[in-house]
Formats: structure tokens, sequence, C-alpha cells
């Protein structure tokens, strides 16, 4: 993806001639680092275990962010109920008593967007427990996340990339011959601290 236009270039200190294969190889670099196919808003899947005793899962692309019309960045989800152990029922025997005999642990459960709640900065997802007290083990989840607008931290990101590119000797080679995999090579000397810096929100982290 094209992370700084053309009628940018000046205000993020490039020269208004920069070729654009420069910005969109120096996107690629970022896109890399941030461990994600784009930084715009995208459609992820994950299958997350779930800690026993915890009702919430933490995903790993931020922010979560809803795709218009949609009104929530939930695109479906299910989770496995999950087997209670021995002295951590919560409930009345009865109940898990009742949920063993239908086979309810263990199964797979839909679950409407609705239901589930979540928090888009810290991507932390909460699940709800049914009327038997029955809460899940794993959970696998489609979802949308991502940036819209761009901001300006990954623009700025964008144009020193560039400029550190430039300014690499080995790197003086024909806008045209510029290629992903020839910047990633150099991407110790690219993504310097103030580059990692301005990127440190977008990286994508899975949390156990």
């Amino acid at each position: 993806m094209i992370y700084l236009q053309p009628s940018e270039y000046e205000t993020f200190g490039l020269e208004a001639t920069t070729p654009a294969a420069w910005v969109t190889a120096a996107g690629a670099v970022m896109e890399a680092h941030c461990r994600r196919p784009t930084l715009a808003v995208a459609q992820y899947s994950e299958r997350v275990r779930v800690t026993s005793g915890r009702n919430t899962v933490r995903l790993t692309y931020l922010p979560l962010a809803s795709l218009t019309p949609a009104s929530s960045p939930i695109v479906a989800a299910r989770g496995r109920y999950a087997v209670p152990r021995r002295g951590e029922w919560a409930y009345a025997d009865l109940s898990s008593d009742f949920a063993t005999a239908f086979g309810l642990p263990g199964t797979w459960s839909d679950l409407s967007a609705n239901s589930v709640d979540c928090f888009a900065e810290t991507g932390e997802i909460t699940l709800p427990v049914n009327a038997l007290g029955l809460g899940f083990s794993e959970l696998e989840i489609v979802y949308t996340a991502g940036l819209d607008p761009i901001p300006d931290a990954v623009r700025a990101a964008c144009s020193q990339i560039v400029k550190n590119a430039q300014a690499t000797p080995a790197l003086n080679v024909r806008a045209g011959n510029l290629d992903r995999m020839h910047l990633e090579y150099f991407s110790d000397s690219l993504l310097d601290q103030n580059v990692r810096g301005l990127l440190a929100p977008f990286v994508a982290q899975k949390v156990g």
C-alpha cells in the first residue's frame, strides 16, 4: 500500500520529484516490520486459547476497526465450551451435571457479534457466559483491524525510510530496480530508532 501521496511529499520532508517506487518500497518495509500485510483496515482470522477461569482474550492486530457498513469489528466468532474441572465450577453442581449430560463441554458454539464485547485500542475481547455458567477454552474469531485514516506517524515513518534509503550508498540504484527484498536487506539501517518509535504502536504482537 502507498502510505504517502505525492501531494504530501514536501510536507513530510521529501523532494516533490521523489520517485513513487521509493515510497512504495518503504511501505513494504514498514508492513514487514509491523508483521502485517497492510497497516490499513483488513480482515484477520485467529484461533485463541482462553485461560482457565477467565472469559477474556486479546487479539493480535490493533486497533480493531469496523468496515462500513458494519458496526462492529467482529465479523464472526465461535467458542469451544470448556470442560469444568473439579473444584473450579462456580455454580451449583446440578447445572454442571446438566451441562455434561447434554454434551455441552467440548462443543463449539457460534457467537453473535453483539454478544462479544471488544475494546478497540487494546484488542481485548470479553466473551459471554451461557446460562449454565459454562465458559470457553478456545475462540475462533474473524475480525477487522487497522488504521483509518492513516496517521501522521506512519506517513512520517515512511518519509524517513525513504530518506534513509536515499542516504545509503548501496541503495543508489535506479528507482525501477527497487524492490521489497532489496530494501529489507538493509532494514537495520533503514529502520532507525526514530522510525521504530513511530511504528511501535502498530507492530502486531501475539499475546499468550
